[in-house]
C-alpha cells in the first residue's frame, strides 16, 4: 500500500526470470484482481480508508539478457473489477 496524494494505491509487483509464462504484468489474471480488490476492501476498511480513492497499480520486473526490465501499469484495474 502506498499514498499518492489522498489517493491509496494498491500495488502488486510480480518478477518473471524468463518468459516461457509471459511476462509479469500478465499474470495479473481477473482471479488475481479480485483477490487484491478483496484485500484492498478489508484494509480500507479496518483503517478508516473506506472513503478515500483506491487506484490499483502493477509493476512488473521481467529479466531479459541478465537485465531488469521494469514496466509500471499505473491504475491498472478499477475498483469496480
Amino acid at each position: 500500500m502506498a499514498r499518492d496524494g489522498a489517493i491509496t494505491v494498491f500495488v502488486e509487483v510480480k518478477e518473471r526470470r524468463g518468459t516461457s509464462h509471459g511476462e509479469g504484468f500478465e499474470s495479473v489474471t481477473s482471479s488475481k484482481r479480485r483477490r487484491i480488490l478483496g484485500a484492498a476492501r478489508v484494509y480500507a476498511a479496518r483503517h478508516g480508508l473506506s472513503e478515500s480513492p483506491l487506484r490499483f497499480d502493477v509493476i512488473s520486473i521481467d529479466w531479459q539478457a541478465g537485465s531488469p526490465r521494469v514496466r509500471h501499469d499505473r491504475d491498472a484495474f478499477s475498483a469496480d473489477g
